[in-house]
Protein backbone atom coordinates (compact mmCIF):
# COMPACT_ATOMS: atom_id res chain seq x y z
CA UNK A 1 0.00 0.00 0.00
CA UNK A 2 1.20 3.39 -1.12
CA UNK A 3 -0.47 6.60 0.13
CA UNK A 4 -1.44 7.60 -2.96
CA UNK A 5 -4.05 4.40 -2.05
CA UNK A 6 -4.42 5.69 1.59
CA UNK A 7 -5.64 8.57 0.09
CA UNK A 8 -7.50 7.57 -2.64
CA UNK A 9 -9.22 5.69 0.70
CA UNK A 10 -9.83 8.71 2.48
CA UNK A 11 -11.12 10.32 -0.34
CA UNK A 12 -13.90 7.92 -1.28
CA UNK A 13 -15.04 7.11 2.45
CA UNK A 14 -16.46 10.77 2.70
CA UNK A 15 -18.78 9.43 -0.01
CA UNK A 16 -20.29 7.96 3.78
CA UNK A 17 -20.84 11.55 5.52
CA UNK A 18 -22.17 12.43 2.04
CA UNK A 19 -24.86 9.59 2.02
CA UNK A 20 -25.68 10.27 5.02
CA UNK A 21 -25.89 14.16 4.87
CA UNK A 22 -29.97 14.13 4.41
CA UNK A 23 -31.22 13.63 7.93
CA UNK A 24 -34.58 12.74 6.76
CA UNK A 25 -33.17 9.17 5.42
CA UNK A 26 -31.62 8.14 9.00
CA UNK A 27 -29.02 6.45 6.89
CA UNK A 28 -25.92 4.98 8.86
CA UNK A 29 -22.42 6.91 7.46
CA UNK A 30 -20.88 3.26 7.41
CA UNK A 31 -23.29 2.39 4.56
CA UNK A 32 -21.81 4.96 1.77
CA UNK A 33 -17.87 3.85 3.12
CA UNK A 34 -19.45 0.05 1.67
CA UNK A 35 -20.88 1.75 -1.17
CA UNK A 36 -17.29 2.86 -1.79
CA UNK A 37 -15.15 -0.35 -1.64
CA UNK A 38 -17.09 -1.71 -3.72
CA UNK A 39 -17.12 1.08 -6.21
CA UNK A 40 -12.32 1.08 -5.91
CA UNK A 41 -12.24 -2.86 -5.47
CA UNK A 42 -13.50 -6.51 -6.68
CA UNK A 43 -16.46 -5.35 -7.99
CA UNK A 44 -16.02 -2.24 -9.34
CA UNK A 45 -12.55 -0.03 -10.48
CA UNK A 46 -10.27 -2.48 -9.09
CA UNK A 47 -8.24 0.61 -7.94
CA UNK A 48 -7.33 -0.97 -4.09
CA UNK A 49 -6.31 -4.55 -3.06
CA UNK A 50 -8.05 -5.78 -0.66
CA UNK A 51 -5.23 -8.44 -0.10
CA UNK A 52 -2.81 -6.06 1.08
CA UNK A 53 -1.12 -7.05 4.20
CA UNK A 54 -1.12 -3.47 5.30
CA UNK A 55 -4.60 -2.38 3.93
CA UNK A 56 -5.84 -6.25 5.74
CA UNK A 57 -4.14 -4.66 9.16
CA UNK A 58 -4.88 -1.18 9.07
CA UNK A 59 -8.63 -2.60 8.57
CA UNK A 60 -8.77 -5.19 11.29
CA UNK A 61 -7.22 -2.49 13.46
CA UNK A 62 -9.82 -0.22 12.73
CA UNK A 63 -12.91 -3.16 13.20
CA UNK A 64 -10.97 -3.75 16.47
CA UNK A 65 -11.33 -0.39 17.48
CA UNK A 66 -15.04 0.17 16.54
CA UNK A 67 -16.26 -3.02 18.36
CA UNK A 68 -14.25 -1.07 21.54
CA UNK A 69 -16.36 2.42 20.65
CA UNK A 70 -19.55 0.02 20.10
CA UNK A 71 -19.00 -1.92 23.68
CA UNK A 72 -18.22 1.74 25.53
CA UNK A 73 -21.84 2.36 24.47
CA UNK A 74 -23.63 -0.42 25.85
CA UNK A 75 -25.55 1.50 28.90
CA UNK A 76 -23.76 -1.23 31.58
CA UNK A 77 -23.85 1.05 34.48
CA UNK A 78 -27.11 2.59 34.09
CA UNK A 79 -29.86 1.80 37.05
CA UNK A 80 -32.83 1.87 34.49
CA UNK A 81 -31.08 -0.48 32.36
CA UNK A 82 -30.13 -2.62 34.94
CA UNK A 83 -33.96 -2.64 36.30
CA UNK A 84 -35.11 -3.64 33.14
CA UNK A 85 -32.90 -7.06 32.43
CA UNK A 86 -35.55 -8.85 33.09
CA UNK A 87 -37.69 -8.14 30.24
CA UNK A 88 -34.64 -7.49 28.00
CA UNK A 89 -33.28 -10.99 28.43
CA UNK A 90 -37.01 -13.09 28.18
CA UNK A 91 -37.67 -10.82 24.79
CA UNK A 92 -33.79 -11.56 23.36
CA UNK A 93 -34.15 -15.70 24.71
CA UNK A 94 -37.63 -15.59 22.85
CA UNK A 95 -35.76 -13.77 19.75
CA UNK A 96 -33.13 -16.12 19.93
CA UNK A 97 -35.64 -19.39 19.56
CA UNK A 98 -37.32 -17.69 17.15
CA UNK A 99 -34.36 -17.21 15.13
CA UNK A 100 -33.40 -20.64 15.37
CA UNK A 101 -36.71 -21.85 13.79
CA UNK A 102 -36.57 -19.22 11.12
CA UNK A 103 -32.94 -20.07 10.43
CA UNK A 104 -33.01 -23.07 10.06
CA UNK A 105 -35.62 -23.02 8.07
CA UNK A 106 -33.66 -20.10 5.53
CA UNK A 107 -30.31 -23.12 5.64
CA UNK A 108 -32.46 -25.98 4.76
CA UNK A 109 -34.11 -24.08 1.71
CA UNK A 110 -30.48 -22.81 0.51
CA UNK A 111 -28.77 -26.05 1.21
CA UNK A 112 -25.38 -23.78 2.67
CA UNK A 113 -25.33 -25.65 5.29
CA UNK A 114 -25.10 -22.52 7.32
CA UNK A 115 -28.18 -22.48 9.54
CA UNK A 116 -26.65 -21.98 12.79
CA UNK A 117 -24.70 -18.86 11.36
CA UNK A 118 -28.07 -17.70 10.26
CA UNK A 119 -30.16 -18.13 13.34
CA UNK A 120 -27.14 -15.88 15.02
CA UNK A 121 -27.43 -13.16 12.66
CA UNK A 122 -31.44 -13.53 12.79
CA UNK A 123 -31.29 -12.91 16.80
CA UNK A 124 -28.73 -10.15 16.76
CA UNK A 125 -29.31 -6.96 17.40
CA UNK A 126 -26.46 -3.59 16.87
CA UNK A 127 -26.10 -1.49 20.11
CA UNK A 128 -24.07 0.65 17.89
CA UNK A 129 -26.61 1.51 15.54
CA UNK A 130 -29.66 1.07 18.31
CA UNK A 131 -28.64 3.61 20.53
CA UNK A 132 -27.36 6.78 18.45
CA UNK A 133 -31.47 6.17 16.74
CA UNK A 134 -32.74 6.23 20.91
CA UNK A 135 -30.41 9.04 21.19
CA UNK A 136 -31.14 11.55 18.06
CA UNK A 137 -34.81 11.04 17.92
CA UNK A 138 -35.16 11.26 22.20
CA UNK A 139 -36.99 8.21 22.66
CA UNK A 140 -37.82 7.44 26.09
CA UNK A 141 -40.56 5.45 28.68
CA UNK A 142 -40.63 2.05 30.20
CA UNK A 143 -40.50 0.30 26.51
CA UNK A 144 -37.57 2.02 25.28
CA UNK A 145 -35.47 1.10 28.07
CA UNK A 146 -36.41 -3.23 28.16
CA UNK A 147 -36.14 -2.34 24.32
CA UNK A 148 -32.55 -1.07 24.87
CA UNK A 149 -31.68 -3.99 27.75
CA UNK A 150 -32.83 -6.69 24.61
CA UNK A 151 -30.81 -5.02 22.28
CA UNK A 152 -27.42 -5.03 24.52
CA UNK A 153 -27.82 -8.52 26.05
CA UNK A 154 -28.65 -9.89 22.26
CA UNK A 155 -25.73 -8.00 21.28
CA UNK A 156 -23.33 -9.62 23.44
CA UNK A 157 -24.75 -12.63 23.26
CA UNK A 158 -24.39 -13.06 19.38
CA UNK A 159 -20.60 -11.71 19.75
CA UNK A 160 -19.61 -14.22 21.68
CA UNK A 161 -21.46 -17.04 19.82
CA UNK A 162 -20.56 -16.05 16.22
CA UNK A 163 -16.52 -16.97 16.57
CA UNK A 164 -17.55 -20.51 17.66
CA UNK A 165 -20.96 -21.07 14.77
CA UNK A 166 -19.05 -19.23 11.83
CA UNK A 167 -17.08 -22.18 11.29
CA UNK A 168 -18.52 -25.40 13.20
CA UNK A 169 -15.70 -27.73 12.62
CA UNK A 170 -13.65 -26.01 14.42
CA UNK A 171 -16.48 -24.68 17.53
CA UNK A 172 -14.25 -26.35 19.85
CA UNK A 173 -11.16 -24.35 19.24
CA UNK A 174 -13.08 -21.34 18.77
CA UNK A 175 -14.81 -21.83 22.26
CA UNK A 176 -11.83 -21.87 24.18
CA UNK A 177 -10.26 -18.69 22.41
CA UNK A 178 -13.67 -17.17 23.15
CA UNK A 179 -12.72 -18.00 27.01
CA UNK A 180 -9.52 -17.13 26.46
CA UNK A 181 -10.42 -13.74 25.55
CA UNK A 182 -13.09 -13.00 28.02
CA UNK A 183 -10.96 -14.49 31.18
CA UNK A 184 -8.73 -11.74 29.94
CA UNK A 185 -11.02 -9.20 29.73
CA UNK A 186 -13.04 -10.06 33.85
CA UNK A 187 -8.96 -9.87 34.91
CA UNK A 188 -8.48 -6.51 33.13
CA UNK A 189 -12.35 -5.32 34.75
CA UNK A 190 -11.01 -6.11 38.45
CA UNK A 191 -7.77 -4.06 37.74
CA UNK A 192 -9.33 -1.41 35.87
CA UNK A 193 -11.12 -1.14 39.09
CA UNK A 194 -8.75 -1.72 41.69
CA UNK A 195 -6.87 1.44 39.60
CA UNK A 196 -10.34 3.58 39.67
CA UNK A 197 -11.15 3.08 43.38
CA UNK A 198 -7.45 3.41 44.95
CA UNK A 199 -7.71 7.14 42.63
CA UNK A 200 -4.56 6.17 40.67
CA UNK A 201 -7.05 6.55 36.87
CA UNK A 202 -8.30 10.50 38.38
CA UNK A 203 -4.29 11.51 39.20
CA UNK A 204 -3.33 10.14 36.09
CA UNK A 205 -6.20 11.71 33.90
CA UNK A 206 -5.37 15.18 35.63
CA UNK A 207 -1.58 14.13 34.87
CA UNK A 208 -2.41 13.74 30.84
CA UNK A 209 -4.91 16.37 30.69
CA UNK A 210 -2.41 19.02 32.27
CA UNK A 211 0.61 17.72 30.66
CA UNK A 212 -0.96 16.81 26.96
CA UNK A 213 -0.14 13.23 27.35
CA UNK A 214 -2.68 11.72 26.03
CA UNK A 215 -1.72 8.38 28.52
CA UNK A 216 -5.69 7.30 28.86
CA UNK A 217 -5.48 7.01 24.93
CA UNK A 218 -1.75 5.75 24.86
CA UNK A 219 -3.42 2.86 27.45
CA UNK A 220 -6.71 1.92 25.70
CA UNK A 221 -4.45 1.36 22.54
CA UNK A 222 -1.82 -0.78 24.27
CA UNK A 223 -4.39 -2.72 25.41
CA UNK A 224 -6.95 -3.58 22.68
CA UNK A 225 -4.02 -4.39 20.51
CA UNK A 226 -2.62 -6.88 23.26
CA UNK A 227 -5.76 -7.98 23.88
CA UNK A 228 -6.09 -7.97 19.84
CA UNK A 229 -3.25 -10.38 20.07
CA UNK A 230 -4.23 -12.74 22.26
CA UNK A 231 -7.70 -13.17 20.15
CA UNK A 232 -5.57 -13.78 17.22
CA UNK A 233 -3.59 -16.37 19.13
CA UNK A 234 -6.55 -18.69 20.03
CA UNK A 235 -7.75 -18.15 16.63
CA UNK A 236 -10.76 -15.74 17.47
CA UNK A 237 -11.69 -12.35 15.72
CA UNK A 238 -10.23 -9.26 17.25
CA UNK A 239 -14.44 -8.55 17.15
CA UNK A 240 -14.06 -10.26 20.49
CA UNK A 241 -11.40 -8.72 21.80
CA UNK A 242 -12.61 -5.44 20.96
CA UNK A 243 -15.93 -5.59 22.33
CA UNK A 244 -15.09 -7.04 25.68
CA UNK A 245 -12.61 -4.31 26.48
CA UNK A 246 -15.36 -2.17 24.90
CA UNK A 247 -17.74 -3.40 27.80
CA UNK A 248 -15.11 -3.09 30.43
CA UNK A 249 -14.04 0.12 30.18
CA UNK A 250 -18.27 0.66 30.03
CA UNK A 251 -18.56 -0.92 33.23
CA UNK A 252 -15.76 1.25 35.05
CA UNK A 253 -16.07 4.32 33.68
CA UNK A 254 -14.91 5.97 30.33
CA UNK A 255 -13.97 9.70 30.51
CA UNK A 256 -15.61 11.95 27.88
CA UNK A 257 -11.91 12.97 26.84
CA UNK A 258 -11.16 9.28 25.87
CA UNK A 259 -14.50 8.66 24.07
CA UNK A 260 -13.65 11.83 22.14
CA UNK A 261 -9.91 10.83 21.14
CA UNK A 262 -11.31 7.59 19.96
CA UNK A 263 -14.37 8.82 18.32
CA UNK A 264 -12.06 10.61 16.18
CA UNK A 265 -9.41 7.84 16.02
CA UNK A 266 -11.87 5.39 15.28
CA UNK A 267 -14.73 7.22 12.81
CA UNK A 268 -12.38 9.66 11.92
CA UNK A 269 -9.73 7.31 9.91
CA UNK A 270 -9.75 3.71 11.10
CA UNK A 271 -13.20 2.64 11.01
CA UNK A 272 -13.75 4.37 7.53
CA UNK A 273 -10.82 2.20 6.34
CA UNK A 274 -12.40 -0.83 8.02
CA UNK A 275 -15.32 -0.43 5.79
CA UNK A 276 -13.98 0.49 2.54
CA UNK A 277 -11.60 -2.47 2.50
CA UNK A 278 -14.65 -4.81 3.44
CA UNK A 279 -16.98 -3.22 0.61
CA UNK A 280 -13.58 -4.01 -1.84
CA UNK A 281 -13.36 -7.29 -0.92
CA UNK A 282 -16.68 -8.23 -1.55
CA UNK A 283 -17.29 -10.00 -5.15
CA UNK A 284 -20.59 -9.01 -6.30
CA UNK A 285 -20.17 -10.52 -9.56
CA UNK A 286 -20.83 -13.18 -7.47
CA UNK A 287 -24.42 -12.02 -6.85
CA UNK A 288 -24.89 -11.79 -10.24
CA UNK A 289 -24.01 -15.24 -11.32
CA UNK A 290 -26.04 -16.68 -8.35
CA UNK A 291 -29.36 -14.84 -8.07
CA UNK A 292 -30.01 -17.21 -5.25
CA UNK A 293 -27.50 -15.41 -2.82
CA UNK A 294 -29.53 -12.16 -3.50
CA UNK A 295 -33.24 -14.16 -2.41
CA UNK A 296 -31.23 -15.85 0.48
CA UNK A 297 -30.09 -11.95 1.46
CA UNK A 298 -33.50 -10.66 1.29
CA UNK A 299 -34.67 -14.02 3.35
CA UNK A 300 -32.20 -13.09 5.75
CA UNK A 301 -33.37 -9.48 6.23
CA UNK A 302 -37.05 -10.48 6.45
CA UNK A 303 -36.29 -13.33 8.42
CA UNK A 304 -34.82 -10.49 11.29
CA UNK A 305 -37.45 -8.04 11.14
CA UNK A 306 -39.85 -11.18 11.59
CA UNK A 307 -38.04 -12.72 14.43
CA UNK A 308 -38.27 -9.04 16.43
CA UNK A 309 -41.34 -7.86 15.28
CA UNK A 310 -42.64 -11.12 16.81
CA UNK A 311 -42.02 -10.14 19.98
CA UNK A 312 -45.14 -7.71 19.92
CA UNK A 313 -46.21 -10.94 21.42
CA UNK A 314 -44.29 -10.43 24.40
CA UNK A 315 -45.38 -6.84 25.17
CA UNK A 316 -43.03 -4.81 23.10
CA UNK A 317 -44.75 -2.34 20.56
CA UNK A 318 -44.00 -3.15 16.89
CA UNK A 319 -41.96 -0.24 15.80
CA UNK A 320 -39.94 -0.73 18.63
CA UNK A 321 -39.54 -4.64 17.68
CA UNK A 322 -38.57 -3.77 14.20
CA UNK A 323 -35.96 -0.84 15.72
CA UNK A 324 -34.32 -3.51 17.78
CA UNK A 325 -33.63 -5.73 14.58
CA UNK A 326 -31.24 -3.32 13.27
CA UNK A 327 -27.99 -5.00 12.70
CA UNK A 328 -24.74 -4.42 10.85
CA UNK A 329 -21.80 -5.14 13.37
CA UNK A 330 -22.84 -9.09 13.39
CA UNK A 331 -23.25 -9.37 10.08
CA UNK A 332 -20.17 -7.99 8.78
CA UNK A 333 -17.69 -9.52 11.19
CA UNK A 334 -19.55 -13.03 9.68
CA UNK A 335 -18.77 -11.80 6.13
CA UNK A 336 -15.11 -10.65 7.29
CA UNK A 337 -14.37 -13.86 9.26
CA UNK A 338 -16.28 -16.26 6.65
CA UNK A 339 -14.07 -14.53 3.85
CA UNK A 340 -10.81 -14.76 5.76
CA UNK A 341 -11.53 -18.61 7.02
CA UNK A 342 -12.73 -19.09 3.36
CA UNK A 343 -16.05 -20.93 4.74
CA UNK A 344 -18.70 -19.26 2.76
CA UNK A 345 -19.94 -20.14 -0.82
CA UNK A 346 -19.68 -17.45 -3.69
CA UNK A 347 -21.83 -14.75 -3.12
CA UNK A 348 -23.03 -15.73 0.41
CA UNK A 349 -20.80 -12.74 2.13
CA UNK A 350 -22.86 -10.16 0.00
CA UNK A 351 -25.79 -12.06 1.01
CA UNK A 352 -24.65 -11.30 4.98
CA UNK A 353 -24.56 -7.35 3.98
CA UNK A 354 -27.91 -7.38 1.76
CA UNK A 355 -29.78 -8.76 4.84
CA UNK A 356 -28.39 -5.87 7.08
CA UNK A 357 -29.33 -3.64 4.63
CA UNK A 358 -32.78 -4.55 4.61
CA UNK A 359 -33.12 -4.10 8.43
CA UNK A 360 -31.13 -0.57 8.30
CA UNK A 361 -33.72 0.49 5.88
CA UNK A 362 -36.59 -0.82 7.88
CA UNK A 363 -35.00 0.36 11.10
CA UNK A 364 -35.30 3.86 9.98
CA UNK A 365 -38.65 3.76 9.41
CA UNK A 366 -39.62 1.92 12.15
CA UNK A 367 -37.82 4.81 14.28
CA UNK A 368 -39.76 7.71 12.35
CA UNK A 369 -42.90 5.82 13.63
CA UNK A 370 -41.80 5.20 17.10
CA UNK A 371 -40.84 8.88 17.86
CA UNK A 372 -44.59 9.53 17.48
CA UNK A 373 -45.20 7.53 20.87
CA UNK A 374 -41.81 7.15 22.84
CA UNK A 375 -40.23 10.89 22.00
CA UNK A 376 -39.51 12.74 25.37
CA UNK A 377 -40.75 16.04 25.36
CA UNK A 378 -37.92 18.99 23.85
CA UNK A 379 -37.88 20.34 27.48
CA UNK A 380 -37.36 16.78 29.12
CA UNK A 381 -34.46 16.72 31.21
CA UNK A 382 -31.85 14.02 29.70
CA UNK A 383 -32.13 11.28 27.24
CA UNK A 384 -33.38 7.25 27.63
CA UNK A 385 -31.68 7.05 30.99
CA UNK A 386 -28.62 8.45 29.22
CA UNK A 387 -28.25 5.31 27.44
CA UNK A 388 -25.82 6.47 24.74
CA UNK A 389 -22.89 7.24 27.45
CA UNK A 390 -20.62 5.12 29.40
CA UNK A 391 -19.44 7.69 31.50
CA UNK A 392 -20.81 8.06 35.52
CA UNK A 393 -21.46 11.25 37.23
CA UNK A 394 -18.08 10.56 39.18
CA UNK A 395 -16.02 9.59 36.62
CA UNK A 396 -12.58 11.12 35.72
CA UNK A 397 -13.93 13.55 33.08
CA UNK A 398 -17.43 13.41 33.61
CA UNK A 399 -20.49 16.10 33.84
CA UNK A 400 -18.49 16.66 37.39
CA UNK A 401 -15.55 18.15 35.94
CA UNK A 402 -15.03 21.41 35.37
CA UNK A 403 -12.44 20.89 32.82
CA UNK A 404 -14.37 19.03 29.94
Amino acid sequence: MTFLSLALIAVVALAGPLLALPVRWRLPVVLGELLAGIAIGRSGLGLVDPADPTFILLANIGFALMMFVAGTHVPVRDPQIRSALGHGSRRAIAAAAAAVAVGTGIGLLFGTGHAPLYAVLLASSSAALVLPIIDSLRLGGPHVIAMTAQVAIADIACIVALPVLVDPPHAGRAALGVLTVTGCAVVLYFVLRWLDRRGINGRMHRLSESRKFALELRIQLVVLFALAAVATWSNVSVMLAGFSLGLVVAAVGEPRRLARQLFALSDGFLGPVFFVWLGASLTLKDLAGHPDMIALGLALGAGTLLTHAGLAFLGLPLPLGVLSAAQLGIPVAAASIGTQLQVLIPGEAAALLVGALVTIAASAVAGSRAARTFALPANAGGRSGDAGSAVGPGDPGGPGDPKI
